[in-house]
């Protein structure tokens, strides 16, 4: 399991939080040591380190440093012990509820216990009651005189036995009877609080004489806990995955087993364990990751609740080392986690961009500042969603230029007309020149750059980098690229077109991020046709929501990324907005991609207009927006034209059957019943008049729509204002 870095590491950078732990813990050691090495008066170091450690000195091994902790694992941190405090809290009131439930129970039970109870001691009471003692002698005396009638002194002593026996009855009755009386007149007169403590006295003594070996007073109340984990468990499941030799019939004690350097402990809603495979097995921590769907079936959990990861040396780990940590249910369901952003004023894109959450609810971000990241997975699976973050981040910060290509055409990404220099929707063959249009625009755009970025002194960029210094004073916004649905793009083309158009992107991405670009890409189909391995290798971050299985799985994220546990496959239907992040060779997490619906995205963009006007860079396609003028002039465009003058964004003309389709997908619930009499019933009621009701389209001629005609029907001071 990984989280984000933290303290000095890189932002945004994906750990092991268990992995961490014993980084500081290893830190706290050696801190340990330079104390006392600091302490000692005028003494060097080395030298004394040297001195100690020398193989001919009989008291290096006492004088070492236990390799132990000083305190247990959960007191090491403020924050464990705090977690530690609420868990024992939560199960206290948990225990409290569930026998408070069952208080009639209890009670009804203590009864029938202190019946069973009375009859024992009624029972073991009896002989000293009926003077048993004296009984015994009477029979002897009954035989004696039977055997010899005519003694008269044994029927006298006879006679005797039988008087102190039928005295003794009487007074022990008759002291038991006076005491019960009285206990029961003096609880009957005592006030109640001493009469339920009288019962009480009574009934408890009772109740514990009824009980049998296997009656419990009490139920055996079992914490809602689905998982357990001993380390018994944790290695016989490594056994069954043939991780660890069996036993052949030898004692289990002389079986190879691994060991634990932390755990098995409860950490939040899981269990939480490190440990080293054992040497001489030729096992090793990649190997284990293999196995995790076997693991997780001895163990009784489904796989997605199983988190491993390798810790590596720089963390403490070796080869063999591994962390896991097994949740009690399925980690990934439950409440949506809202966005940051969504409540945000501005941000910078030059800080870490909040993602989403890891399995044990930790904070993940992705630093987009000289990546190039790429989205995957089955439509409706949330990808869109998940790639919009990153997107909505780059809309609170005025000084990011917004590229943005959607080769689906819906209303997905229709908001970012409010701010993107340049917005192409559909992959009609208008939008696929407007798309190769925004490529080379790109690409000059970056040698410019480039030229400039070199002819700064040292001083001022060192690196050859974009600066916030450099980006403000020379006007250098941040370019944020935005394509979704490739395969649509890729799928339309000729192939010349295609092999232009990989091209050009490779560019970008690859060399772009020195020159402040971002690329942002996302495909349903990651094969070979619909997104090409050239330009799916050069991407940085990756992330994938469910696929149909492991080899789709690595087209997104990376060859072998599956074997290293990195599997969008094992993601189910109900993971929606759920994907594997990819940040690094050896470093992946599970996150729940934070929520931020529809009309969230709508409103960034709205506060992403507006800062961008304050700033003075609201520039290209959205600042000639006819919708987002009128509503700053106080004025109003009607619905019909202005998604009209969208769809036809890229077309001076268009055909009305075409006009149509792009209406229908671009909102179906609105268009979907629209035929041509009506698109052109509903027009002329918004003030459109046709200067020609057919078009010529590539030597064609059919009904159809010239995009002068709908813009006539705009307020003229809002086409000024937009420069149309």
């Amino acid at each position: 399991m990984t989280e984000p870095a933290a303290d000095d590491t890189p932002m945004g950078t994906v750990h092991h939080l268990d992995t961490r732990r014993i980084a500081d813990r290893e830190t706290g050691r050696k801190a340990l040591v330079v104390d006392l090495v600091k302490t000692a008066p005028d003494t060097d170091t080395a030298s004394e380190g040297e001195a100690v450690d020398r193989a001919d000195n009989p008291l290096a091994d006492w004088l070492a440093l236990p390799d132990t902790d000083v305190l247990p694992a959960w007191a090491r941190s403020r924050a464990s012990v705090l977690a530690n405090v609420r868990a024992f809290g939560r199960l206290t009131w948990w225990h409290t509820r569930y026998h408070a439930f069952r208080t009639p129970k209890y009670l009804v039970k203590t009864v029938l216990l202190a019946a069973r109870g009375f009859f024992r001691a009624a029972v073991g009471l009896w002989p000293t009651l009926s003077a048993q003692d004296h009984t015994a002698a009477v029979r002897a005396l009954r035989a004696q005189v039977k055997a010899k009638p005519e003694d008269v002194d044994l029927a006298v002593r006879l006679q005797a036995a039988h008087y102190a026996r039928t005295q003794t009855r009487r007074w022990r009755f008759g002291a038991a009877a006076v005491a019960v009386t009285a206990a029961a007149a003096g609880i009957a007169l005592a006030p109640p609080l001493f009469q339920i403590g009288a019962v009480a006295a009574v009934v408890t003594p009772l109740a514990y004489l009824g009980r049998g070996k296997e009656t419990r007073l009490l139920d055996q109340a079992a914490p809602p806990l689905r998982v357990d984990m001993s380390s018994q468990q944790l290695n016989d499941a490594l056994r069954a995955a043939g991780l660890l030799k069996s036993g052949g019939g030898k004692d289990d004690k002389d079986l190879p087993k691994v060991h634990c350097t932390m755990g098995p402990v409860r950490d939040g809603r899981g269990w939480a364990v490190i440990f080293d495979m054992p040497r001489g097995g030729g096992k090793t921590a990649s190997d284990v990751l293999a196995k995790r769907e076997v693991i997780a079936q001895e163990l009784g959990v489904d796989e997605i609740q199983v988190i491993m990861s390798r810790v590596r040396a720089a963390k403490g780990g070796n080869a063999g080392r591994v962390s896991m940590w097994v949740a009690d249910d399925d980690p990934y369901l439950g409440p949506l986690n809202p966005s940051p952003l969504e409540k945000a004023d501005t941000f910078s894109i030059w800080e870490p961009v909040p993602f989403g959450q890891d399995a044990r609810g930790n904070r993940v971000t992705l630093p987009v500042m000289w990546q190039s990241m790429f989205f995957g997975g089955l439509p409706r699976r949330g990808k869109t969603f998940s790639q919009r973050l990153l997107t909505a981040a780059g809309l609170l910060d005025p000084y990011v230029r917004h590229y943005v290509a959607d080769g689906k055409g819906g209303a997905d990404w229709m908001p970012m007309k409010l701010c993107a220099h340049r917005l192409v929707m559909g992959a009609e063959d208008d939008a696929i020149e407007a798309l190769k249009a925004i490529l080379k625009e790109l690409l000059a755009e970056m040698e410019r750059r480039f030229a400039l970025l070199r002819d700064l002194p040292a001083s001022v960029c060192p690196e050859g980098k974009l600066t916030p210094d450099i980006m403000v004073k020379y006007n250098l916004p941040v370019i944020f690229v935005t394509i979704d649905e490739l395969q649509e793009y890729f799928t339309a083309m000729e192939r010349e077109d295609r092999d232009q158009v990989i091209d050009d992107l490779c560019r970008v991405a690859r060399r772009g991020p020195a020159a402040g670009f971002i690329s942002n890409f996302a495909s349903q189909r990651p094969d070979a046709e619909s997104v090409p391995p050239k330009l799916r290798e050069i991407i940085t971050i990756r992330y994938s929501t469910q696929v149909v299985d492991r080899t789709s799985s690595d087209m997104v994220l990376g060859k072998g990324k599956a074997a290293q546990g990195a599997d969008a496959s094992v993601l189910s239907e109900d993971h929606k907005g759920v994907g594997v992040l990819v940040t690094g060779p050896a470093s992946f997490v599970t996150v729940r991609a934070d929520y931020l619906d529809g009309p969230g995205f709508a409103a960034l963009c709205r506060k992403g207009r507006a800062l961008r006007e304050a700033a003075g860079q609201l520039t290209g396609d959205a600042a000639g927006d006819v919708t987002a003028a009128a509503d700053a002039a106080g004025l109003s465009v009607p619905a019909i034209v202005s998604d009209v003058l969208e769809v036809m964004r890229h077309s001076p003309r268009m055909f009305t059957t075409d006009l149509l389709a792009a209406l229908v997908n671009l909102d179906e619930d609105v268009y979907g019943d629209f035929n041509a009499e009506r698109l052109a019933s509903e027009l002329e009621s918004a003030g459109v008049k046709r200067t020609s009701k057919q078009v010529k389209i590539s030597g064609t001629n059919g009904a159809g729509y010239q995009r002068r005609d709908i813009e006539a029907a705009v307020p003229a001071e809002i086409l000024l204002s937009t420069g149309r």
